[in-house]
């Protein structure tokens, strides 16, 4: 029986040298519409799939495959007389090669105001079924879903060696591109339909690299992107030099980001440990990283700065001074890119995008436990205007209400407890990760030394004493801006009345853990 392949394919890549090969080892080429097309402009002859099935494709080519003379030939086991008595009684031949990508469906859904009808047009049927009837008879078919093994099965091919353990790992290579293209199908659908934690939840992400260990030496690590990441996330970022990332690194830019979003105006912010130690809103580059370097001299190093402006040579210059692992922005001037060569070790990220913040609506975030996954929509908004509550005697003036807005920013933010201390739209103090609030309070206030005098607070949640007020009071804080809720609240008041202090309350949280 003469061997033969079916080559199917919306993504044309390599899909000519693969086919010559093929018909170099004696293989008779069956094809389909516009694959069909190409193979025959580049002198590669092969029967369509209307000459095997002998009925036309139709429904404008939504019933082309899904017919017994391809499923038959698919699925029918060598090793089985029965079934091979069978293709014979009716004239079927076995098809002992797939090539089969899949209609492009992502990249339809991330197209600009496309609509429900283009993307439901999209959804492959019989791309799938022939890659899955392929897959489930893996010993006696080879199938490929990704154009990166042309060139293996043919160089196995030309020297017999097409193992079943190759088959089995392209058995798996089908399964894992059909599962990720139905999880991307559905989620584009609870989207459509408004569903937001949906009874069976499918995630789609496809590895970015390996990693040379996890968050410590001993663990294995890797990196996965969304499948529809933004072009504003870590996945799609541009390594114009430095090191590859690591899982700490990765870990930290996240936390560098997720911060930077809250700024539309030019901003820097510094993490270290996915904490923020610096965070400043200035003018330019240059001296948004000087403010956000000096909240924390000393945590920066070794740190990620991250900027939602085009860095110049002077910020470039500046940074270059102590080391840094990572820095980030949107884009770099030519000369700035200079300076950083200087250091070859330096990881330089562009990422698109960074200047406008991104609304957070809509996505999800997900920890994983022993067990299980928890999932909660993301952290997206800061607060509601009109339910900041003045609840002291003195109300903060216009200057203070700006710097509270900047400090809450910042401390929904830091790892709760959590507490920060600005002025001048400069995180001055950050006190983050502690198992109480007043241990939160002092670390900030001790950060920011001196210049605590006349700057202001910000809580990620409320004060559960009056504790935070007293330590806030004598380091001459003059406003506080915190949720509110305690049923000791009122303590809290008395003490800001007490000294002057004006405190808004916001009504909202930001534990971050």
């Amino acid at each position: 029986m003469k061997k033969r392949a079916l080559l199917s394919v919306s993504d044309k890549t390599g899909i000519v040298e693969f086919a010559k090969g093929l018909v170099k080892l004696g293989y008779e080429i069956i094809s389909t519409g516009g694959t069909a097309k190409t193979l025959l402009e580049n002198g590669v002859q092969n029967k369509g799939i209307s000459e095997i099935t002998q009925f036309p494709e139709c429904l404008d080519g939504r019933v082309k495959t899904l017919h017994p003379a391809v499923h038959a030939g698919l699925l029918a086991v060598r090793s089985d007389k029965t079934h091979m008595a069978q293709l014979d009684k009716l004239g079927l031949g076995t098809i002992d090669i797939v090539a089969v990508n899949l209609y492009p469906f992502k990249e339809t859904v991330l197209k600009p105001d496309v609509s429900f009808a283009e993307a439901v047009e999209n959804i492959d049927i019989g791309g799938p079924t022939m890659l899955r009837a392929a897959a489930k008879n893996y010993q006696d078919v080879a199938v490929l879903v990704d154009p990166a093994d042309y060139a293996e099965l043919l160089q196995r091919l030309n020297a017999g060696d097409v193992s079943v353990e190759f088959k089995k790992l392209l058995q798996y290579k089908v399964f894992a591109h059909t599962a990720v293209y139905d999880s991307l199908i559905s989620n584009y659908l609870a989207k459509q339909l408004n569903i937001e934690f949906p009874q069976d939840l499918t995630l789609a992400f496809s590895k970015r690299q390996d990693l040379r260990y996890g968050e410590n030496p001993h663990q294995n690590g890797a990196f996965y992107a969304d499948a529809l990441a933004a072009k504003s996330s870590l996945s799609q970022a541009v390594i114009l030099q430095g090191k590859e990332l690591s899982y700490n690194n990765i870990n930290d830019a996240a936390g560098a980001l997720d911060l930077l979003n809250e700024f539309s105006e030019c901003a820097c912010v510094a993490v270290k440990h996915a904490n923020p130690c610096g965070a400043a809103v200035k003018k330019t580059p240059l001296d948004a990283y000087k403010a956000a370097y000096d909240a924390d001299p000393i945590s920066i190093f070794g740190g990620i700065a991250a900027f939602n402006r085009k860095v110049d040579k002077a910020a470039a210059e500046e940074m270059i001074k102590i080391f840094l692992e990572i820095i980030i922005a949107p884009d770099y001037d030519a000369d700035a890119a200079e300076v950083f060569k200087q250091k070859p070790n330096l990881r330089v990220l562009k990422i698109a995008g960074l200047d406008t913040p991104v609304s957070m609506r809509g996505v999800l975030d997900a920890k994983r436990i022993y067990g299980g996954l928890l999932v909660q929509d993301k952290d997206a908004s800061l607060f509601d205007e009109g339910q900041l509550k003045v609840v002291t005697r003195r109300a903060p003036d216009k200057t203070e209400l700006q710097q509270l807005k900047f400090a809450f920013a910042v401390v929904k933010h830091v790892k709760s407890n959590g507490i920060a201390v600005a002025r001048d739209f400069s995180a001055i103090g950050t006190g983050g990760g502690q198992t109480n609030r007043i241990w939160a309070a002092k670390q900030a206030l001790e950060r920011a030394g001196e210049k605590a005098k006349g700057a202001v607070l910000a809580s990620d949640a409320f004060f559960p004493f009056s504790d935070c007020a007293e330590e806030a009071a004598k380091a001459g804080i003059t406003a506080i801006i915190q949720p509110g809720g305690s049923i000791r609240d009122q303590e809290s008041i008395d003490v800001c009345n007490k000294y002057g202090i004006a405190m808004v309350f916001v009504g909202q949280r930001h534990f971050k853990h």
